[in-house]
Order: C-alpha cells, then structure tokens, then sequence
C-alpha cells in the first residue's frame, strides 16, 4: 500500500522543484530570469535579492544601498542576513575598504559562528585573508 496518493503526487513533485530552486540561489542569472525573486517572503528578502543582483552585474553603489536597507529592513532568515554582510564585506574589501570589510565578516560571523565562505571565495586575494582572520578571532572567542 502505497502511503502517498497518486493525487498528491504531482503537487509534492512541483513543490519539491520549487524549493529546490529557491535553495539554489535566488539571485543567480537563471533564477533571476525566471523571476523566482517574485516568490521571496517580503519587501526586505526583495531588496536583498536586489541587492545581490547588482553586486554580481558589478554595480556596488546600488549593491551597498540594497543591502543595507534590506538589513534594515530586517530579513526573516539569519541566512539572509548573513548573506548580505558577506556581500558588503566583499564590495568593501575590492573597494580597498578593508576595515569594513572586516567589520562587514564580522558581522556574520556574529549572527552565525559557523558561517565559512566556499572555498573559491576563501581563496580570493582580497577577502580571503581579511575572512580567516575574522574567522580566526570568532572560532576564538567560541571556544572559551
């Protein structure tokens, strides 16, 4: 006996796929083109999303401007919140803001101690030493 009704299945699949795809990366060009920015939960997941859409076409005045006022805002998701300041962290440190930089790494690391950045981004010349060494002070002052 099967515990799912064939009625259901198809809403299971569709849902299924729709949450797959948000977890995939909202503001990624596909995404973007497919409008799923339409289904984030409010006006400041909205911005974010913005937000992150103009960091990636290199425009980081309007990348800045979105991000705060997302967090401003105040985003539902912890995630959400630590994306942003990831994304200030990286728009000041190539802006040879580096104090900013950390303080935007900072930032996530306190909303998440175990917020790490992927390995190609861990690798960059400009961020990547200023994130290890906020990682660093933040794995530190956990441990006590």
């Amino acid at each position: 006996m099967n515990p799912t009704p064939h009625s259901f299945r198809p809403r299971i699949a569709w849902l299924t796929l729709a949450l797959a795809l948000l977890l995939a990366g909202c503001a990624s060009e596909p995404a973007r083109q497919i409008g799923l920015s339409r289904l984030a939960i409010g006006e400041a997941e909205k911005i974010l999303l913005a937000g992150i859409a103009h960091y990636e076409d290199g425009n980081y005045g309007s990348a800045l401007r979105d991000l705060h006022r997302a967090l401003d805002l105040g985003l539902k998701f912890t995630s959400d919140a630590v994306q942003a300041h990831k994304h200030l962290a990286f728009i000041h440190c190539v802006s040879d803001r580096p104090v900013s930089c950390r303080r935007a790494f900072d930032a996530a690391l306190k909303l998440d101690s175990r917020f790490e950045l992927s390995k190609a981004e861990a690798g960059h010349p400009m961020w990547g030493p200023v994130f290890a060494e906020a990682k660093r002070a933040s794995d530190a002052l956990h441990a006590r």
